[in-house]
């Protein structure tokens, strides 16, 4: 059993020892688990378990030597295609095991890259842009042999998948966007931030303002294996390293805000599949705006059917009772969906 089960399976134990207590008397709620006597984990988060082998990639970017941590994982019996999957800014490449193996299992090939700043990759202390990611992207797609690819992004990651798609049209056989951010103008709604002020509310969070975080992602979704996000979490912020890795989820943020891709979905010339959870409501800096500005913000249903009419030939699928990582929520619709529109693409 791996550590992640065993973990998911002591915590639902708990949930269920706390529904088997005496009828007599009303039992509190279970405590939910601080992680205070965990090991903490370094900002590269050396030790936490991935659902396949890790291998980096080293190479040199501003004067600094820098790693990229990645899965690639090859199929038993290959079709000839590869998809590259792109992560979310609060997550890392191992919260795509479902759609790794699922996509391994029809002959894909798949890459799952933590980008450098995220997961077990380097975290360097600087200016963070989409164009850097798309170029370290590109650099390991070389470095692997790989010339085409068909591009599977979530969240933050939808941006990338843009940004790299409108740079290596030539590269890129499909895009499936997965609730991406960039639906819709946020510079205009949500104002700038310091960078300073940013670190400070990242070095504020605690594990249950983060585990209320996370759920919001997953509305009534949310499983006791997502409780994993918030053990990361909150071991990495026991680790003597936290501080620079706030640094660089408050620099992330930045890179989010100065590289908007709402404009650039018009250009598009890949073939596009918008996979949009209808029950999320996520908004980029939402606590930097006030109420009445947020509220029409966020709005997936919307987005989702505005975006395919502003993206050339697009298709839409859309997930009833789902939120902003459909691929953890209900991956067998999913799969099936992103295994349809992938089928014809080379």
């Amino acid at each position: 059993m791996t550590a992640r089960l065993l973990h998911a399976t002591l915590f639902l134990f708990a949930a269920l020892l706390a529904g088997c207590a005496t009828s007599q008397a009303p039992s509190a709620p279970a405590a939910l688990p601080t992680y205070a006597d965990a090991e903490p984990l370094g900002a590269a988060m050396e030790g936490w378990v991935y659902p396949y082998p890790v291998e980096t990639l080293q190479f040199e970017q501003e004067g600094r030597l820098l790693r990229m941590a990645y899965m690639d994982v090859k199929p038993a019996k290959p079709n000839g295609k590869t998809v590259v999957l792109l992560h979310g800014k609060n997550f890392g490449a191992e919260y795509w095991e479902n759609t790794l193996r699922s996509l391994s299992a029809q002959g894909y090939r798949v890459i799952a890259p933590d980008q450098i700043g995220f997961g077990r990759s380097s975290k360097p202390e600087m200016r963070y842009t989409f164009p850097m990611l798309v170029d370290n992207t590109v650099r390991l797609l070389d470095h692997l042999k790989v010339d085409r690819v068909a591009i599977v992004a979530n969240s933050m990651g939808g941006m990338l998948g843009v940004h790299f798609a409108r740079s290596h049209p030539q590269r890129v056989s499909a895009l499936v966007l997965e609730n991406p951010l960039g639906l819709e103008d946020y510079v205009s709604s949500i104002p700038p931030q310091q960078t300073a002020n940013l670190v400070k509310l990242e070095m504020a969070q605690t594990t249950t303002s983060y585990r209320s975080f996370i759920k919001s992602y997953f509305k009534d979704n949310y499983r006791p294996e997502f409780e994993r996000f918030v053990e990361q979490f909150a071991r990495v912020q026991q680790s003597s390293e936290y501080p620079r890795f706030a640094h660089v989820s408050a620099l992330t943020y930045q890179m989010i805000y100065d590289g908007p891709t709402y404009n650039e979905l018009p250009k598009l010339t890949v073939p596009t599949l918008l996979v949009i959870g209808q029950l999320d409501r996520t908004v980029f800096g939402r606590r930097f705006a006030p109420p009445e500005v947020v509220k029409p913000l966020g709005n997936f249903p919307q987005l989702g059917k505005a975006a395919q009419k502003r993206i050339p030939g697009a298709r839409l699928v859309e997930f009833d009772n789902v939120g902003h990582v459909p691929h953890l929520e209900a991956p067998e619709r999913f799969h099936a969906a992103v295994l349809e529109f992938l089928a014809d693409k080379r």
